[in-house]
C-alpha cells in the first residue's frame, strides 16, 4: 500500500488534518491510520465514565468519515518505521473474544508522514498506580470505569438492604487538573439521580464519597488563581473533598497513601496526575525528549528525519516564539491547520511555509457538571484574560465540542448532530445503566 500523506492517529489533531486534507486532495493522496474503529472527543471521556454520555451516540466511525470527507482509512496500530524506505508497519488486528486474526500485519508507504498518536498516563513510578487505578486515555478505559462503578453501587445498595455496616462507596481521583476536576463534578451530578434507577437506599452525599487529591497547592494549577478558587468552591458545594499539597506514594487495591502518612479508602481509583507520550515512539529511531515525545522543530518537522512530522501531545515542540507548546487540544487543532497549509503548498509543488508555527492561547474552560463551567478567555493583549463562570461559560464549553465536530463533519452535519444530541439528552435518562 502507498499514500502521499499518511497520518497516524485519529485524535483531535490527526482526524481534523485528515478530514481537511481529504476534502482538498482525495482518498488516493490522504490516509489515516488508527488502532480503533471510531473517534470520541477525548475531553468527553469523563462524561462516558460517569455514564452521562453514551459512546454509541457520540462515537464517529473512521470508515464513515473516510467515505464522507475524502480520505482512506487503515485499521491497525503502527508498530515500526523505516524512514529510509519511507514505510511504516501496521500490526495485525485480532478479534477481542478469541484472538482470531482479522487483518494481517501490513506495510504502508508514504511521501509524507504525520505522527499524531496523542498521549498516555505518566505514573511517575508510584507503586501500584498502574495496577490499581484507571486512567481515562481511551473509550475502553471510560467504559471500564463506568461498569465497575455500577457494580460497586449495586454492592453498596445490597449492603444497605442487608443492614451491613460500612456500606457506601469511596472514589478517589488522583490529579486536580481539568480531567480530575471534571470527572469529580460529573460523578457527583450523575450520582444524584442513581436513586431513580434502583439505588433507592443510597444517600448520595453520604454514601458515594468522592475525594480529589492534588500535589500542587491548588487544583487547576496552570490556570489563573481565580478559576482555581471558583472550581474549588463549586466542588465543595457538591460535597467533593479536595486535598491539595498531597503527594501520593502508594496505591493498593482498597486504599491510597501519601507522603504525610495519610490513608484514603478507595473502592475505585482514577489516575489523572500526568501524561507522557506512548512508549512505542522510543523504538522508531526518532529523536525523543525526556517525556517520550518526538522532538520537532518550529515547523513541526521531526529533527533529522526528512518528510516526517509530529503534532499534538506526542510532539515536543517549541514554537516560533521559542516557547514550549503545551499538550492541549487547542494546540493540536492549531498544529493541524498549520500542517494543512504546508501540505497543500507541497501538493502544488510550492515551497513549504517559511513562517514557523506559533501557539496562541485562547484560554481554558473547565466543566463542573452539566450546568456550570468556569474558565478564562485570553484577550488580544498579552497577558490579559477574562474570567468566565456560569451559564455563558457552559455555552462556550459546549461550543468547543461543536467546533471540533465542524472541523471533521462540516457545518451542516454538525448542526444536525448538535440538535439530535439535544433531543437525546432531553428525552433519555441522564445516566446510562446498561
Amino acid at each position: 500500500m502507498q499514500s502521499d500523506i499518511v497520518i497516524v492517529g485519529g485524535g483531535a489533531g490527526g482526524l481534523e488534518l485528515a478530514c481537511k486534507l481529504g476534502r482538498k486532495l482525495g482518498p488516493d493522496k490522504v490516509t489515516l491510520v488508527d488502532s480503533r474503529l471510531y473517534h470520541v472527543w477525548k475531553p468527553s471521556l469523563h462524561e462516558v465514565a460517569a455514564g452521562t454520555l453514551d459512546i454509541h451516540q457520540e462515537g464517529l466511525s473512521y470508515q464513515m468519515l473516510a467515505h464522507d470527507r475524502g480520505f482512506s482509512f487503515v485499521y491497525g496500530a503502527m508498530t515500526a518505521l523505516d524512514a529510509a524506505a519511507r514505510r511504516i508497519t501496521i500490526a495485525p488486528v485480532t478479534a477481542a473474544g478469541d484472538g482470531e486474526e482479522v487483518l494481517p500485519e501490513r506495510t504502508l508507504g508514504y511521501r509524507s508522514l504525520v505522527i499524531a498518536v496523542g498521549s498516555t498516563s505518566n505514573y511517575f513510578g508510584v507503586p501500584g498506580a498502574r495496577e490499581y487505578t484507571i486512567s481515562l486515555n481511551a473509550t475502553e478505559d471510560a467504559e471500564r470505569f463506568r461498569l465497575r462503578l455500577l457494580r460497586l453501587l449495586a454492592q453498596a445498595e445490597q449492603q444497605k438492604e442487608d443492614g451491613a455496616g460500612g456500606s457506601g462507596l469511596d472514589i478517589v481521583i488522583i490529579g486536580g487538573g481539568a480531567t480530575g476536576v471534571e470527572l469529580a463534578a460529573e460523578l457527583r451530578e450523575a450520582s444524584g439521580v442513581y436513586a431513580a434507577y434502583g439505588f433507592r437506599r443510597l444517600q448520595v452525599k453520604r454514601d458515594v464519597r468522592i475525594t480529589l487529591l492534588e500535589g500542587a497547592p491548588r487544583i487547576l494549577a496552570p490556570l489563573p488563581e481565580r478559576v482555581s478558587a471558583a472550581a474549588a468552591r463549586l466542588l465543595d458545594q457538591r460535597a467533593i473533598r479536595v486535598v491539595t499539597d498531597c503527594r501520593v506514594n502508594g496505591i493498593g487495591p482498597k486504599q491510597v497513601s501519601d507522603n504525610k502518612g495519610n490513608v484514603y479508602p478507595a473502592d475505585l481509583c482514577v489516575w489523572a496526575a500526568g501524561i507522557r507520550a506512548p512508549e512505542f515512539l522510543g523504538s522508531l529511531g526518532l529523536p525523543v525528549a525526556k517525556g517520550g515525545q518526538i522532538e520537532v522543530d518550529a515547523h513541526l518537522r521531526v529533527q533529522g528525519v526528512p518528510d516526517v512530522y509530529a503534532l499534538g501531545d506526542c510532539a515536543a515542540c517549541t514554537d516560533g516564539n521559542g516557547k514550549p507548546v503545551p499538550p492541549r487540544a487547542q494546540a493540536a487543532h492549531q498544529q493541524a491547520d498549520y500542517l494543512l497549509k504546508t501540505f497543500l503548498r507541497l501538493d502544488k509543488g510550492e515551497q513549504a511555509q517559511k513562517d514557523p508555527y506559533v501557539y496562541r492561547d485562547y484560554g481554558s474552560l473547565v466543566s463542573i457538571g452539566r450546568e456550570t463551567t468556569v474558565g478564562s478567555l485570553m484577550g488580544s493583549l498579552r497577558g490579559a484574560s477574562l474570567f468566565v463562570e456560569g451559564f455563558m461559560a457552559r455555552i462556550m464549553y459546549m461550543s468547543l465540542h461543536l467546533m471540533h465536530h465542524k472541523a471533521v463533519l462540516g457545518p451542516l452535519r454538525t448542526g444536525l448532530m448538535a440538535f439530535a444530541r439535544f433531543l437525546i439528552r432531553r428525552t433519555t435518562p441522564l445516566v446510562k445503566l446498561h
